[in-house]
């Protein structure tokens, strides 16, 4: 199922974002003074976050259930949560 493929690899990437924000660019801005990795960083996290609502939603469109993709909702704001449950999605794809 396409939906799920590109609904893993959008979720991957806007865990990666979120880390990189809160691990990288937010420690910049208060104990560096570097405000911009905080615009530049959170404008891609919040373009990846938009994706991913938008995946989610031809997820849904392509038959994956609402309990499900409220989950991969939900878990999208615990920052390492996505990597383990990555393999759950790809469990999905099979079925």
């Amino acid at each position: 199922m396409r939906a799920l493929s590109f609904l893993r690899h959008v979720a991957l990437a806007e865990a990666v974002s979120y880390l990189l924000l809160l691990g990288v660019a937010m420690p910049l801005k208060y104990f560096a003074g570097q405000p911009l990795a905080v615009r530049v960083i959170g404008m891609i996290h919040g373009v990846l976050f938009l994706l991913l609502c938008w995946a989610l939603l031809q997820a849904w469109i392509n038959r994956l259930s609402a309990k499900r993709c409220l989950t991969v909702f939900a878990i999208s704001f615990v920052p390492i949560v996505p990597f383990f449950f990555d393999r759950r999605i790809r469990r999905w794809e099979t079925e």
